[in-house]
């Protein structure tokens, strides 16, 4: 059984929503596990009092009893805030939990009209492509468009081979310490400025490494890359200028024949879930910044809660209370072996919470960091415009076992988003281009193939070109291997920008 784009999209959001769910879950159990490690403590602290009623002399009981009980009120004190900052952490994450689910909700309703919208479109288009490529102005502006889109292709495939070759030819000389050590003193050049001392001990080395003629050499590797480039840009902006004249006809044609309501509807619908998109990665920023606060509070971290806990322990630690418990230990009266035997007991039921808290707590830092990697995915898929009705993936277990054994951590991020990509088909042959944060020069998206075939690997399909980037995309692969670029922000983030920024056309 094969997954559709949309319903994909909703798998991947219904896990995220899943996983914050036992982040969530977790973080509450380590909280009540705290306080309940820190109530055994304070009945570790009763008990020692009783026992010290029993054992010790007036004054000596009065200074032991009154240490632990002024510990104990701390610790209550404090442990009292720290459940009001815990409620206050759980009430700001249960809030975004609610705005992502909205904006995902309504994001996919958005894309739902948009999808109607653009069938409206294409079938408009297919309509008049025939006599539209009848008029001479827009077939010339056409053909102009794909050759010129063609000259910029090569110019860029020049620029990243001359690139290539300064990696690699350059390896030499920067590797070569003599040879770097004179360049970078500008030997040869008007900038060379030393005493005539090191000017004759800098001549000696440049004659025994070759240098005069090395350094024209490494000079043109260096230079020529940074020429192509400049010229690759110009021939970008050209053709993307011709392009836009094109798409400026092809609107005009489509209006005239009633389709601008459809058009405008796909517009409004691109802006939105562009808009919707960056609003969801401020808010999972958010979040993930308050997840962590949330985990700090749970496990005790924070500095108020660790203070009351160690200043319990310190005080049921001291020399004086393990004296008296090793003397009741050593004698057996029934009132001493009663308590020895309920301190053995608290501090054996708070070394398995402890124990177990420690297990909670590696699983939360399990959990958070395949969230994030799985935001990492989601963020991918929707850039590369998966969610798009006309894509699908053959593989359900995507959604199933193998989404299972991501979370268990059996393949890795970059593998379990492969094996999306590997699975990724398009309905209808082209596939549309990766979405952008700004529109495209031409300012919309035209469905593909409506009007037959063009040359320029920008205009996927004839006329309209890359019309119906619905949702937007690029196909398997051209994401660029097995990296991400979601931008992250705040402390908990691994990355503090990305390749691509959110939004783009649906």
């Amino acid at each position: 059984m094969s997954l559709s784009g949309p319903q994909a999209l909703k798998s991947l959001d219904d896990a995220l929503r899943d996983i914050r769910r036992e982040e969530d879950e977790i973080a509450r159990r380590l909280a009540r596990s705290a306080e309940l490690v820190t109530k055994l403590r304070e009945t570790e602290s009763e008990l020692f009092r009783q026992l010290a009623g029993l054992r010790l002399e007036p004054a000596t009981q009065a200074e032991l009893t009154g240490r632990l009980s002024q510990a104990e009120s701390k610790a209550r004190d404090l442990l009292a805030r720290h459940g009001n900052d815990l409620a206050a952490a759980e009430g700001e994450l249960e809030a975004l939990d609610k705005q992502i689910a909205a904006l995902a909700s309504e994001r996919g309703e958005v894309g739902r009209k948009a999808a109607a919208a653009q069938a409206e479109l294409k079938r408009i288009a297919d309509r008049v492509a025939v006599e539209a490529q009848k008029d001479p102005i827009y077939a010339e502006k056409r053909r102009t468009a794909d050759e010129l889109a063609q000259v910029a292709d090569e110019s860029l495939r020049k620029t990243q081979q001359a690139e290539t070759d300064r990696e690699q030819k350059g390896r030499p000389y920067r590797d070569d310490p003599l040879f770097m050590y004179l360049w970078e003193r500008g030997f040869g050049t008007r900038n060379y400025r030393e005493n005539n001392l090191i000017q004759y001990l800098d001549s000696l080395v440049a004659g025994m490494v070759g240098f005069p003629e090395a350094r024209v050499n490494f000079a043109m590797l260096n230079e020529i890359p940074l020429r192509l480039r400049e010229h690759a840009e110009r021939q970008q902006q050209i053709a993307e200028a011709a392009d836009a004249e094109v798409t400026a006809l092809e609107k005009q044609v489509i209006d005239d024949a009633g389709g601008r309501p459809a058009r405008e509807a796909v517009e409004a619908a691109e802006t939105r879930i562009a808009a919707i998109d960056s609003e969801m990665v401020a808010l999972e920023d958010k979040r993930d910044e308050r997840a962590r606060n949330l985990r700090e509070l749970a496990q005790g971290s924070d500095p108020a809660f660790s203070t009351a806990v160690s200043g319990l322990a310190e005080a049921l630690g001291r020399e004086d209370i393990q004296t008296l418990l090793t003397a009741a230990r050593a004698t057996h009266t029934g009132q001493d072996d009663t308590i020895v035997k309920q301190i053995d007991e608290v501090r054996q039921r708070a070394g398995e919470e402890e124990a177990d808290n420690r297990d909670q707590r590696s699983r939360l830092k399990t959990l958070a960091a395949r969230r994030r990697e799985l935001e990492d995915i989601q963020f991918e898929f929707k850039k590369q415009g998966f969610d798009n009705p006309r894509s699908s993936f053959g593989e359900d277990k995507l959604v199933g076992d193998l989404l299972t054994d991501f979370l268990r951590g059996g393949i890795t991020a970059a593998d379990y988003w492969g094996q999306w990509r590997r699975s990724q088909n398009w309905a209808g042959g082209s596939r549309p281009e990766p979405r952008q944060q700004e529109p495209a020069a031409s300012g919309f998206n035209w469905p593909d193939s409506s009007f037959g075939g063009g040359a320029s690997t920008r205009r996927q399909g004839g006329f309209g070109g890359s019309w119906g980037r619905l949702p937007g995309g690029g196909g398997g692969g051209s994401s660029g291997g097995g990296g991400f670029s979601r931008p992250r922000t705040g402390s908990s983030g691994n990355r503090t920008s990305g390749g691509f920024k959110t939004g783009g056309g649906f």
